[in-house]
C-alpha cells in the first residue's frame, strides 16, 4: 500500500465512521478500486485508522473524562454490555456474515428504516435534548438496537442512531451518545484485531501508516463537528437517501 492509496482510506474512514452509512461498506468498494486485496497487511492498516478515529472522539470530548461526568460514562457502559456480549460470543459466526451482498442489502434496509422513523418522527418534540440527561433505560435501548451494527453494513452509528431516535433522544443527542458509544466499542473490536494481526506490523512501511492515521484522525474529527451542526437545521433523511443508492451500487457492482 502506498501513501496515496492510505490517504484515500485514511479519509473514507474518517468520513464514514461516524455518519450513519456504515464505513465498511465504503471501504469494501474504495478497496476495490484501488486494487488492494483483503490480506492480513491491509487488515492491519484498517485498525491503526480505527484506532485514529477513537482518538477523534477523545479529542473532541475530552471535557467530558472527568468524575462530573461519570454517570454519563456508566450510561455509555451500559450501553455497551449488549454488543459486548453478543459479539464475544458470536464472534465467528458473525465473520461468517460478511458478503457484498449482505452489507449491500443491509444498507437500503437501514436507509428505509431511516425515512420511516423520520417520517413518523415529524415535528415530534424530542424527550431528551442533552446527551447528558440520557436515562439508563434509555442506554439500555440504544445498547441493544446497536447489536444490529454486528450484521457488515448495518452501521454501528446508524443503529444507535435509529435506537435512540426511538426512546426520544434529540437528534443531536442521538449523535452525541453515538459518538460516546464508539469509545468502548471501537477500542474492543479494535484491541481484538490488533492482538489478532499485530505480526503484520513488523516491517511495514511507516509513512503509508503515518499519513493513513493522520488523515482518519482529522476527518473523523472535522466531521463529527459538521454532524452536529447539520442536525441543528436538517433530519436524517438524506443519510436515508444515500444509503439507498449506495446499496443499489453494491448490487450493480456484483454484476
Amino acid at each position: 500500500m502506498d501513501i496515496f492509496q492510505s490517504v484515500i482510506l485514511g479519509l473514507i474512514e474518517g468520513v464514514t465512521e461516524f455518519l450513519p452509512i456504515s464505513s465498511t461498506g465504503h471501504l469494501i468498494v474504495a478497496s476495490a478500486w484501488l486494487g488492494l486485496p483483503q490480506t492480513d497487511s491491509n487488515k492491519a492498516f484498517e485498525v491503526i485508522i480505527q484506532l485514529a478515529a477513537i482518538l477523534a472522539v477523545t479529542a473532541n470530548y475530552r471535557d467530558r473524562f472527568s468524575l462530573r461526568h461519570l454517570p454519563l460514562w456508566i450510561k455509555v457502559g451500559i450501553a455497551f454490555v449488549p454488543i459486548g456480549g453478543v459479539g464475544l460470543l458470536f464472534h465467528q459466526q458473525i465473520k461468517m456474515l460478511f458478503s457484498v451482498p449482505v452489507v449491500a442489502t443491509m444498507f437500503i434496509l437501514g436507509g428505509l428504516i431511516f425515512l420511516i422513523v423520520e417520517y413518523f418522527l415529524r415535528g415530534a418534540e424530542p424527550e431528551t435534548k442533552n446527551v447528558e440527561d440520557v436515562s439508563y433505560r434509555q442506554a439500555m435501548f440504544i445498547g441493544i438496537a446497536q447489536v444490529f451494527a454486528l450484521i457488515p453494513g448495518t452501521s454501528r452509528a446508524g443503529s444507535t442512531i435509529i435506537g435512540a431516535l426511538l426512546v426520544g433522544l434529540s437528534r443531536k443527542a442521538s449523535a452525541e451518545f453515538s459518538f460516546l458509544l464508539a469509545l468502548p466499542v471501537m477500542l474492543a473490536a479494535s484491541g481484538l484485531d490488533l492482538l489478532k494481526h499485530y505480526q503484520e506490523f513488523a516491517g511495514i512501511n511507516l509513512w503509508p501508516l503515518l499519513a493513513g492515521f493522520v488523515t482518519a484522525f482529522v476527518s473523523a474529527y472535522l466531521v463529527m463537528k459538521w454532524l452536529l451542526a447539520f442536525l441543528n437545521r436538517f433530519t436524517f433523511n438524506a443519510f436515508g437517501v444515500y444509503r439507498i443508492l449506495f446499496g443499489l451500487l453494491l448490487f450493480a457492482m456484483l454484476k
